[in-house]
């Protein structure tokens, strides 16, 4: 799991993840250092309270798991990169029983073995020497779907506002939309390690949640849909057929404005939110 989910763990992650002595952790910790499979180092300037993080170095460890792409031998001195590898770690260890897509070919393949194309996937475009690489879900956090449920899980490194857990939505949206109309019920996390930053995202997720004021429509869909309900509830036959045809095309055109003013305000699609902060990374350990 620590392999598939940045590479790098904490004696305190181990130690509650198998509920045992840090003694027995910290032998573990030592031979696997002494085998060469992995290395102990200090954690990147600014991040305390953590410990010593354990990286796991050894290529033919990723190899031996299938996710040789997963392998990054250097050291992380990015204080962001290193906590969102941590966080994500911590909450999948608190939720092993959920269907993860570790890889981000795992993640495609099992979104195109539902119908859903590559477009409406989140991506970015990356430009170097050798050309244009496009990826896809680049930040590499948990994703896990099910028969009927998906769950997103975000990271929030310690970032001082909302903008990076908006522009994730932002680039998920597509791909919720489209989960949601095929039956699925979408589950997103926050997961940070204060309470501010938990604070902030509970705030954004329960805006997400909620349905749609008509304030946040369009103006032009706003009175649309005002339009034919001030119609249906005339009981005018006559005009009820000069403006949806009959009462049934009213009611259908209706939803589909109502939808159309959904997706526009990006809410009232998803099933659940919550915003989670570790227990593990947030106070000083051995």
């Amino acid at each position: 799991m620590a392999c598939l989910n940045g590479g790098v763990f904490t004696r305190a992650q181990w130690t509650g993840f198998l509920g045992c002595h840090p003694e027995k952790v910290r032998r573990a910790v030592l031979a696997l250092v002494a085998q060469g499979l992995a290395v102990e180092e200090a954690p990147a300037t600014g991040i305390h309270g953590i410990g010593r993080m354990c990286r796991i170095r050894a290529r033919k460890v990723y190899r031996a798991l299938g996710a040789e792409e997963f392998f990054r031998p250097r050291r992380i001195t990015s204080r962001a990169v290193l906590m969102r590898r941590l966080l994500a770690l911590d909450y999948v260890l608190d939720r092993t029983r959920l269907p993860w897509l570790p890889t981000e070919a795992e993640k495609v393949a099992a979104f195109e073995a539902l119908g859903i194309e590559r477009r409406v996937l989140p991506q970015r475009t990356y430009r170097g020497a050798a050309g244009n690489i496009r990826r896809h879900f680049h930040l590499g956090l948990p994703l896990a779907l099910g028969a009927e449920h998906a769950v997103f899980v975000y990271v929030d490194p310690g970032h001082e506002t909302a903008t990076s857990l908006r522009a994730w939505g932002a680039a998920h949206r597509k791909l919720w939309w489209v989960l949601r109309d095929r039956g699925y019920k979408i589950e997103v996390v926050a997961v940070a390690r204060g309470w501010k930053e938990t604070s902030r995202a509970d705030t954004v997720l329960g805006n997400w949640a909620r349905d749609p004021s008509p304030s946040k429509h369009d103006a032009e869909i706003a009175r649309k849909i005002e339009r034919i309900e001030h119609v249906l509830r005339s009981g005018d036959e006559n005009l009820i057929r000069e403006v949806c045809g009959d009462i049934r095309g009213g009611l259908v055109r209706l939803a589909e404005l109502r939808n159309r003013a959904r997706r526009q305000s990006g809410r009232g699609l998803l099933h659940r939110v919550n915003a989670w902060q570790t227990a593990r990374l947030e106070r000083t350990v051995y």
